[in-house]
């Protein structure tokens, strides 16, 4: 199954576009499910039907489904106040009753994750389209499944699970009460989840898609998100160019001189770093199949978004010998905006305001960092081997 991840700054119109492309799609007689997380449904009013928890159709060959975040956060509360039942009966813990219940803050973008889980295992569609939130907050997103494996597994390791039949032995020699196996069972779980999430971020069938209206604003939210995307080790396949203006109707002493000049410069800009595709601006706000096929919103195969961290092995322009290079594609990246701290056999890589801790390829993880430059929109980090840090026989 494709899967097509729509997002941009706010107000772009990324929740039209992801509609108008799964409209396309369905319309060209591919199965479609576009999925949105927006509490106020504008992907229904778009589409011109409502949208709601349940997976529905609103058009031919096309479901659209509005996860609910309170429904599923009640289910999570529901079910760990039923496995901690005996702590909290210990505790004289008052049980939360589903009714009292909100969603917390994220709960949204959890559900968004888990539909987004579930609608690849079910594959009972052909391309998936998912409305993200607005840049800053995808962003966030995407990097979700990574951060919290990792600190799943710096919190409970996996292989400190003692066996079952040894851990009363085991708390009672070391005089202290040893993980709950309902603990270790939970966070596997969790685990588990989180990685097959992660697997259709990082299918090569996955493409990030930006979505901008070409303006000063609009190219400086680009660049953001293209330099945050690349600290995934990801690349947008296409950049929509949102509302784009007729030229048309920019003659002499028309008041769209101005902004559709503006425009121009823009998408010239855009053009020479992307994949560009122009979405016609109606003169309205699009709503209903009509308008969004007007849009001609782009369905392309599109080329997969992820990105290779190749290490390759090179002259030492000191002299010194050969030294390995990690090579990171950081487009946009500002030269004295970068950091880089080794910390074991991690990197922790910051790049402006973004950041990414990532483990070191195998190869790397017995040598020292030499150096690092950014050249060619590419940061190069060098690495030479360490005897300290080989293993040592007996």
């Amino acid at each position: 199954m494709r899967t097509i991840l729509i997002t941009g700054p706010g107000g772009a119109g990324r929740t039209t576009v992801a509609a108008a492309t799964a409209l396309a799609a369905a319309t060209a007689g591919t199965r479609t499910l576009v999925l949105s997380a927006d509490r106020t449904d504008t992907l229904g009013a778009a589409l011109g039907v409502r949208t709601g928890p349940a997976p529905a159709e609103a058009a031919p060959g096309l479901t659209a489904w509005r996860p609910d975040a309170a429904t599923g956060f009640r289910d999570d509360l529901a079910a760990f106040q039923e496995r901690a039942a005996t702590a909290l009966d210990l505790l004289g813990a008052s049980r939360l009753d589903p009714e009292e219940v909100t969603p917390l803050p994220g709960a949204d973008e959890l559900a968004l994750l888990r539909a987004l889980r579930d609608a690849a295992l079910a594959e009972a569609h052909d391309l998936l389209v998912v409305d993200l939130p607005a840049a800053p907050q995808a962003l966030a997103l995407l990097a979700l499944p990574e951060e919290l494996r990792r600190y799943l597994r710096r919190l409970l390791p996996p292989e400190r699970q003692a066996a079952r039949a040894l851990r009363p032995v085991l708390g009672r020699l070391a005089g202290v009460p040893l993980p709950a196996e309902g603990l270790y069972e939970t966070t596997a779980r969790w685990d588990t989840e989180l990685a097959a999430v992660q697997a259709v971020l990082a299918d090569r069938g996955t493409v990030v898609r930006l979505v901008a209206e070409p303006g000063p604003a609009g190219a400086d939210a680009v660049r953001a998100a293209r330099l945050a995307l690349a600290l995934r080790g990801l690349r947008p396949d296409l950049l929509i160019a949102s509302r784009v203006l007729p030229e048309a109707e920019a003659g002499a002493g028309s008041w769209l001189g101005g902004p559709v000049a503006q425009q121009r410069k823009v998408l010239e800009e855009w053009a020479e770093s992307h994949d560009v595709h122009g979405v016609a601006h109606l003169g309205r706000d699009p709503r209903g199949a009509d308008d969004l096929a007007a849009l001609d919103a782009p369905l392309g195969e599109g080329t997969s978004s992820a990105v290779e961290w190749p290490v390759t092995e090179e002259s030492d322009a000191d002299g010194g010998g050969r030294v390995l290079v990690w090579r990171i594609p950081l487009p946009g990246a500002a030269r004295d905006a970068l950091d880089l701290v080794r910390r074991g056999d991690e990197l922790v890589l910051t790049a402006g305001q973004f950041r990414r801790i990532v483990p070191l390829p195998s190869v790397l993880r017995r040598c020292t960092v030499a150096g690092a430059a950014l050249r060619e929109a590419e940061l190069r980090i060098r690495f030479t081997p360490d005897p300290g840090l080989w293993p040592h026989g007996r």
